[in-house]
């Protein structure tokens, strides 16, 4: 307060002055350091929330499945084929199978654990990311891969990002496995599929039809018209 002086009207007046420039200057410093931390918090929020919902999405297809087969089958659709090969004539018609159901189930949900184990190993924990890294040596090198201590580390994670309490210990849960894709999933696509190119030769049909009447009426006109 030393330095303000109110001796007269215009000293009062610069004074007043430079104490708004003052105080506009602090207020805009401040605006931007809010603002600098509120774009930081919200980015931070963004990252953690894209990383949450892919790790959630590598769960579901890790542990979605507490019965049946819980490991992951590291077969090729050639490697499948070749038992079949050896035993089929030349001229047979090979098809994908998963235990001689004629289905390529095991292959798909080979696909599927194989894009969960990237997204860990590119999202994960470190101890996520050494799991992950194994199994996908394991899948590699073309043995069955057992998912369920990864899918329990995710677990925990998960529930501790979200502020969940853990589960007790005192609630037991099965071993989980790998999901099973939904049956007929592809079979539909192929049936649109197959749909609109029907649907495109029916046009062409009616094209046609069309063009068969019009032939027809000309040459009705021409039987009539006088001679």
């Amino acid at each position: 307060m030393r330095g303000l002086d109110f001796s007269s009207w215009q000293a009062m007046l610069s004074t007043l002055l430079g104490l708004a420039v003052i105080t506009l200057i602090g207020v805009g410093i401040r605006l931007l350091v809010m603002q600098t931390m509120q774009q930081r918090r919200e980015r931070e929020n963004r990252q953690i929330n894209e990383r949450l919902r892919t790790l959630i999405a590598a769960y579901k297809t890790l542990g979605g499945s507490f019965t049946g087969a819980l490991h992951v089958d590291p077969r090729h659709l050639r490697d499948l084929r070749q038992p079949a090969a050896a035993d089929a004539p030349d001229d047979a018609m090979l098809l994908p199978v998963d235990g001689g159901t004629g289905s390529d189930r095991a292959r798909r949900i080979r696909d599927a654990v194989e894009a969960a184990l990237s997204d860990i190993i590119l999202l994960g924990t470190d101890d996520q990311v050494r799991l992950a890294a194994t199994a996908a040596t394991e899948l590699a090198q073309g043995r069955p891969v057992q998912t369920a201590e990864l899918v329990v580390s995710l677990r925990n994670f998960i529930r501790e990002a979200l502020d969940l309490a853990p589960i007790p210990a005192s609630v037991a849960i099965p071993r989980q496995g790998p999901a099973r894709p939904a049956p007929g999933a592809k079979g539909k696509g192929e049936a649109d599929k197959a749909g609109g190119k029907a649907g495109g030769g029916g046009g062409g049909m009616g094209g046609m039809g069309g063009g068969g009447m019009g032939a027809g009426s000309a040459h009705h006109d021409d039987d009539t018209a006088p001679r």
